[in-house]
């Protein structure tokens, strides 16, 4: 999340010009749905999540399933990026095993848009499941939907579209979860579930179609091992089909079956199991959902720290042989520094620059409303920006500090609309400003060779995920939870203790809230970049609501340093 309430001033201009920095504050907001949806493939992993989301106290109102047009004949699977086709003959016994209602719709569209960002597109396969769940809103009156997406943001993205354009809560407990885990925590929450597809080196058609998870977990593990198989299938190595679990009240029972040639490929043969005939069977007891077999939630961590932890060996003189040696930057001002006009810093020769003093000034004598203030401060930096060459959608970091939380709904409302899909990275703080200044920006620009419409995608990576997990918090705003530009640096916006699945405070107080948010930048950084940790960061901005807070971040920040395995020596910028 990206605001917070502070008495931190902005750091200095020459501390802007270092390199980029990775921010983390904190704050409470509440963002909770009492229903859900499952959009259901019949496989473990939308079994799972939906396991997930009643454990949580979401309730499951109805199951919906996509699957081919009956035009393009006797198929069962399709080659399709964003669906699993495979056994949607027996998705009703799905529906009646847990009874309720089943919504089908049918794959029209193919992967016409299959770019990293999505944008609603006729003939795409998406835009079935954007009909699909219209209607189901319409009749069952739903708020979110439960995906069981660990791995894919090519699906993440496009669900996420398409909750965004319905008003509907994407619920993705099991994304970026490791996936060794998950497949054991699957098999001791009584997920029966069988394998009915493979297309990977080592799964063998005959062997190991019809396994059940439990039979296979061994077998997966080692090709995870020895080869780089996903454990959870997510890069499409096999597929699944629940036969039981504890939301049933009925068990899934396959009389007969036959195995398909897809491919007879020599070394990863792809075939799957085609369900003949089926019924179902009473259970001997049916688990109410309050009896839910689930692991304890991964949002929460267990917090070591304790009060009489000590601030860092470098602030008392005596650096350890493990520190990573950090430089403090500190001040303290009454109020922020406001500037009569824009500053900039000029264009460094890799393309960076800052644009500082970006000030609102709000003069209600004149009949100016908020909006209309906040729309001139926009003008006022296109203008400036324009004179340099540059554009909007080269700003890829802002500051944002804000006189008063109760102006932010305006404030956000103005400052969305001024960008498209791709927000840049932020952190939104209350602070001290004078009494007739609304807010206070800063922004940091990267230049862009040819500024197109595709240019943004193409050198930038966008961190946009607005999916309730247990992975980070949710991003319910207009800017990027992070941004990669040119492969290189990595631009994370402001984390905030929230925990993730209820998007509620952590309790504990400063010792819990230092913890948790570095946990979400740590999070943020490793699935924008696989190995990019906590020590590689370049420059770290905390924003605290008292000083006497500032130990307690910096001995966090030193103990999370000593868990990486790899220590590098490497000076980190560290303003409090």
């Amino acid at each position: 999340m990206d605001s917070c309430k502070t008495n931190k001033p902005p750091p200095s201009m020459a501390h802007r010009k270092q390199q980029p920095p990775v921010f983390f504050v904190w704050n409470h907001i509440l963002y909770l749905y009492p229903e859900g949806l499952l959009s259901s493939s019949g496989g473990k992993d939308s079994c799972y999540n939906m396991m997930q989301c009643v454990a949580i106290g979401h309730q499951i109102v109805a199951l919906a399933n996509l699957r081919p047009a009956e035009s393009r004949g006797n198929i069962d699977e399709l080659d399709s990026y964003m669906y699993q086709t495979v056994g949607y003959q027996a998705i009703h016994l799905y529906a009646e095993a847990m009874a309720l209602p089943l919504y089908c719709g049918t794959i029209r569209g193919t992967s016409v848009e299959t770019g990293k960002m999505y944008t609603e597109c006729e003939g795409d396969e998406v835009e079935d499941l954007y009909q699909l769940l219209k209607l189901i809103k319409e009749k069952e009156f739903v708020e979110g939907v439960s995906v069981g997406a660990i791995l894919s943001d090519y699906q993440r993205v496009r669900v996420e579209n398409v909750c965004k354009r319905l008003n509907l809560q994407p619920l993705t407990y099991l994304w970026r979860q490791n996936q060794e885990i998950l497949l054991k925590e699957m098999i001791s929450s009584k997920i029966d579930a069988i394998i009915i597809k493979v297309a990977a080196f080592g799964l063998d058609p005959e062997k190991h179609l019809g396994k059940t998870l439990s039979e296979m977990e061994s077998c997966l593990i080692e090709l995870s091992r020895k080869y780089g198989v996903h454990v959870c299938g997510e890069g499409g190595e096999y597929e699944t089909f629940t036969l039981d679990c504890p939301l049933f009240q009925k068990r899934i029972v396959v009389d007969t079956s036959e195995i398909i040639t897809h491919s007879a490929d020599a070394f990863a043969p792809v075939a799957y199991l085609r369900l003949l005939q089926l019924h179902l069977e009473e259970k001997p007891s049916i688990r109410s959902s309050n009896m839910l077999i689930t692991q304890s939630c991964p949002c929460i961590r267990t917090t070591h720290t304790t009060e009489d932890d000590t601030p860092c060996s470098q602030e008392k003189g005596q650096e350890g042989e493990d520190a990573q040696p950090i430089i403090w930057k500190s001040s303290r001002t009454e109020f922020l520094p406001t500037c009569k006009s824009l500053e900039s810093s000029g264009l460094s020769p890799s393309g960076y620059c800052w644009i500082s003093g970006i000030s609102v000034q709000l003069n209600s004598s004149k009949g100016d409303s908020v909006q209309d203030s906040i729309q001139q401060a926009f003008i006022s930096l296109q203008g400036r920006l324009e004179a340099q060459g540059l554009v909007l959608k080269d700003i890829v970091l802002v500051h944002l500090y804000i006189r008063k939380m109760t102006d932010f709904t305006a404030i956000n409302s103005v400052y969305g609309m001024q960008f498209d899909i791709c927000h840049p990275a932020r952190v939104c703080v209350e602070s001290s400003l004078p009494a007739d200044i609304l807010f206070r920006m800063d922004c940091l620009i990267h230049q862009r060779p040819v500024v197109t419409a595709d240019a943004i995608h193409s050198e930038r990576e966008i961190m946009h995920v607005q999916s309730i997990s247990h992975w980070a918090p949710a991003n319910i705003g207009p800017y990027s939870q992070a941004i990669k530009v040119e492969g290189e640096l990595i631009f994370c916006a402001g984390q905030i203790a929230l925990v993730p699945c209820t998007m509620q405070l952590v309790t504990g107080g400063i010792l819990a809230e230092a913890e948790v948010s570095l946990n979400h930048v740590k999070n943020v950084l490793e699935a924008m970049n696989h190995g990019t940790t906590l020590h590689h960061v370049l420059i770290a901005s905390c924003y605290v609501t008292h000083y006497s807070h500032i130990h307690v971040a910096n001995s966090i920040w030193q103990r999370k340093l000593k868990e990486q395995r790899e220590m590098q020596r490497n000076p980190v910028v560290y303003q409090i």
